[in-house]
């Protein structure tokens, strides 16, 4: 009856072999998935699936087989219909002081914790700082705030949990593809349209030209050259680091290894902020504040030539970009953050923005510099067909 399913993921389109098959099989004989569905789901997904984009077709294959079998998650059905409908804490007034503490812990702390939690807990808590709740500075829950924990539950809001506990929820790879680092490669290979030929011997081989001329000498081959082309390509990279973009830490060291082991530049200049930039930036990701540089020096040195690319979630605190900010700790900016983004606006007249998040829908405080700086810049998601569009806007001024 089992081979059932076997033949019902083949029906749908998934490549499985027999071999695969049978290692299913001797990994069900050993027992690794356990009890539970949700192992061997993954279980099946991690032998079966060769690929990320067939993940749609073996979730909706793997419901259709198993749709009769009642599912029971490893967290408790009770405390995840106590979290099923968050409760808001009125004007975020977090104990900042006591979620900080929880950014000492180690994930195997939290995990120690975490079921601890789940043994001792019966009823439902919000609020607070110990319990699974929502609303507060626990380390377990949702919609509240901790620097470091595992959300149970909710919707993701500061992109720091270290850990989802019963999200069983997947990308869909086939429309919005996650970047990798070749392909951020191949994207970056049309800003060779910058570059200009220059007075020189034609040396370098032409191969469209070749193939005119030769089908023109009716198939007898014609080879054709054109003169040289050099470099002209200069780009100033800007990424948000730190906070809310850890959550796309891969995607963003896939980007910045793409530009710096590109060909294409003449010159690459890189430069990371936290949130917003300000009237310093830093010269490494770790945002150390011995490794600066004066904001003004780069509008001062880069030329209007170099072509700007920010890359960043447009998520902060209003007053970060509206009112000034302390962009390190105890010192304060006065000028704030869209003063700064408007001098880069007017002095560099192409420039794009990327952007790996998606506007907030849970609340319209984060959406508000979110609309302020899409409206602003031309902003692009990072995904395949729209990084191809974002280059295209850097070959022609706004």
């Amino acid at each position: 009856m089992f081979s059932a399913f076997f033949y019902l993921l083949r029906q749908r389109g998934l490549n499985v072999s027999l071999n695969e098959w049978m290692t299913l099989m001797e990994a069900l004989d050993k027992g690794l998935s356990g009890a539970s569905l949700t192992k061997f789901y993954y279980l099946c997904r991690a032998i079966l699936v060769k690929s990320e984009t067939d993940f749609d077709k073996f979730d909706g294959a793997f419901l259709e087989f198993f749709k009769d079998i009642e599912f029971t998650d490893e967290l408790p059905k009770e405390l995840l219909d106590w979290l099923e409908n968050p409760k808001e804490t009125p004007g975020n007034s977090f104990d900042m002081e006591r979620a900080m503490k929880n950014q000492y812990l180690s994930p195997e702390q939290i995990q120690k914790m975490f079921l601890e939690r789940l043994e001792e807990q019966k009823e439902e808590h919000n609020g607070g700082s110990y319990w699974v709740g929502t609303g507060g500075v626990s380390i377990f829950g949702n919609s509240g705030y901790s620097p470091k924990g595992i959300r149970v539950g909710g919707q993701s809001r500061h992109r720091v949990a270290m850990q989802v506990a019963g999200e069983r929820k997947f990308r869909d790879f086939r429309n919005d593809n996650i970047l990798d680092t070749r392909q951020f490669q191949m994207a970056f290979r049309r800003l060779r349209q910058f570059s200009s030929t220059i007075d020189a011997e034609k040396t370098e081989f032409d191969i469209d030209g070749t193939i005119k001329e030769t089908c023109n000498n009716a198939g007898s081959l014609k080879i054709v050259y054109e003169k040289p082309r050099r470099n002209t390509v200069k780009v100033l990279l800007l990424m948000d680091s730190g906070g809310s973009m850890e959550y796309y830490s891969r995607m963003c060291s896939a980007l910045f290894q793409a530009a710096s082991k590109s060909s294409h530049f003449k010159d690459l200049q890189v430069f990371y902020f936290h949130n917003c930039i300000y009237s310093r930036v830093y010269t490494d990701p770790t945002l150390r504040y011995n490794e600066t540089i004066d904001t003004n020096w780069i509008l001062n040195n880069l030329s209007s030539e170099y072509k700007v690319i920010i890359v960043g979630d447009a998520m902060m605190e209003p007053s970060e970009l509206l009112e000034g900010s302390y962009y390190n700790y105890g010192v304060r900016d006065e000028i704030p953050g869209i003063e700064w983004l408007t001098r880069f606006k007017e002095k560099y007249p192409h420039i794009v923005w990327l952007n790996p998040a998606k506007r907030p829908s849970w609340s319209n405080y984060w959406s508000r510099t979110y609309d302020i700086l899409n409206k602003e810049f031309h902003m692009y998601p990072l995904t395949i067909e729209n990084l191809e569009q974002a280059l295209k806007k850097l070959l022609v001024a706004r």
